[in-house]
């Protein structure tokens, strides 16, 4: 299937020499916590995927962290510049290259904000959080509150909006205050979804990663432990915004979980693991970033007044997404097969596995052979169907879009929207532009101008024709800048 693809304009990763994992501040142990694990917080993917991105790997775990407890706090340099518009770059105080050799995926990276960029407090503050649970008429699961290792009911905290706006699940900043002044934690979940300096930042950093990312913020008293020891089942950014919060990490219970293998699963292991001599104990300030790979055991207590963390999460693309989409095909391929659609002999006892030898012979070189044959442009084209299913385009105004379309001129600048994972595809008799913004179909005579469109990113109306220039608009695939 032929396809123009959008470039990602990801940058090659950079040499680095070996450094050192750096910790903020070192403090004495803490006192060990009583509280109950509470079952794991999740955000629902935006979109219901046909496979589940966020499924993990099957190969073999890897070998246990070597890193010792860090006693005295090292500095970690730059040592090579990122892109000038990199997001990564304000959470990593290592070269990209290093981080992806030694980090991504094995074992945590602490950045002290001496060695970040500066600005990242721009994404979320004191006074947005309140804007957000007063102002903003938010519904669970956007607003979730939890104490000592419990999550509240949502009753506890939504009441109707009054009227006009009587959807029961509303949050109520009335007993928001109550509750927060009893040491409860707020949870505001999906920030990519709801605030704009939040969602524009997730963005950037889902196209530069590759992977689909998520924001969740979390206000603590001062004081006070939202969660005890567990593990997440994708990779964290944790960026401390306000306040100062004492973080102890232990090793996996399990490395790299699938996303049906969450902590609770493994509540004793985890209970036991966290009462070991943690892999890092320090104390996260403003501006400081902590990497956490999946799996990694995390536990978080505010100091001395109110604490804000914004925690990216990193839904990682893996091999067993990969093996996933491989499986599938193989089985649709099978379902053609009259052998494998034959019905087992009279009388069969399933259950006796040496008379069913013969047949799961027969079914594992079938099997064998489809999968050694599979069609890997079809499954290039599910993996991407499934990863524009997973983030959204940059948002758009539905009335600038029809105003705009409605005042072309000939020097009109078209500019392909942003993070639309957009293709020319030739399907049959068929050419669509197919994108996060859907599918639109165009004449032959359009594919010069779209291609251009594709690779450039901008181009005139006039080059483009007012009329399909128009029909770019109003589908969402292009706007005026």
């Amino acid at each position: 299937m032929p396809r123009e693809s959008l470039a990602s304009g990801t940058a090659e990763l950079m040499a680095a020499p070996t450094v050192a994992l750096s910790v903020v501040e070192t403090v004495e142990p803490m006192a060990e916590l009583t509280v109950e694990p509470m079952a794991e917080l999740t955000v629902e993917p935006m979109a219901e995927p046909t496979v589940e991105p966020m499924a993990e790997p099957t190969v073999e775990p890897m070998a246990e962290p070597t890193v010792e407890p860090i006693a005295e706090p090292t500095v970690v340099q730059m040592v090579a510049p990122f892109a000038e518009d990199s997001v990564l770059a304000r959470l990593i105080a290592v070269d990209r290259g290093l981080f992806a050799r030694h980090f991504w995926g094995q074992q945590p990276l602490l950045s002290p904000a001496a060695d970040l960029p500066a600005g990242l407090d721009q994404l979320l503050d004191a006074n947005a959080i309140d804007e957000l649970v007063s102002k903003r008429g938010l519904r669970t699961p956007f607003l979730r509150v939890a104490k000592n290792g419990t999550t509240f009911a949502d009753k506890a905290f939504t009441s109707p909006g009054g009227v006009g706006a009587g959807i029961a699940d509303q949050v109520n900043e009335d007993r928001l205050v109550q509750l927060f002044a009893e040491g409860s934690t707020l949870v505001l979940q999906a920030l990519h979804r709801v605030w704009p300096p939040v969602l524009a930042f997730c963005q950037k950093l889902a196209a530069e990663l590759g992977h689909p990312v998520q924001a969740n913020a979390y206000v603590t008293p001062p004081q006070n432990q939202g969660f005890s020891a567990h593990y997440d089942v994708h990779d964290v950014f944790v960026l401390q915004i306000e306040g100062s919060k004492q973080w102890r990490v232990h090793r996996p219970v399990l490395e790299s979980p699938l996303r049906d293998q969450p902590w609770n699963d493994r509540k004793s292991d985890v209970e036991q693991r966290a009462q070991e001599l943690p892999l890092i104990e320090a104390v996260l300030k403003p501006g400081d970033c902590l990497y956490l790979p999946r799996g990694y055991l995390h536990a978080a207590t505010a100091l001395g007044g109110v604490s804000t963390h914004l925690t990216l999460g990193i839904h990682v693309w893996t091999r067993y997404a990969l093996a996933q989409q491989l499986v599938e095909q193989a089985l649709r391929t099978l379902a053609d097969d009259p052998v494998i659609r034959a019905s087992l002999p009279l009388g069969v006892d399933v259950s006796d596995l040496s008379k069913m030898r013969p047949d799961f012979d027969v079914v594992t070189a079938i099997l064998a052979d489809a999968v050694r044959h599979a069609d890997l442009d079809q499954m290039s084209e599910a993996l991407l169907q499934n990863s524009r299913l997973n983030q959204r385009a940059a948002p758009i105004g539905p009335l600038k879009q029809l105003r705009d379309s409605g005042a072309l001129t000939a020097d009109t600048q078209i500019v392909l929207r942003r993070h639309l994972a957009a293709s020319l595809d030739h399907i049959g008799s068929r050419v669509l532009v197919r994108s996060r913004a859907g599918s639109l179909r165009v004449a032959e005579d359009d594919v010069g101008p779209l291609k251009a469109l594709l690779t450039n990113g901008v181009a005139t109306a006039g080059d483009l024709g007012i009329d399909l220039a128009r029909r770019l608009l109003l589908a969402g695939l292009a706007v005026v800048e």
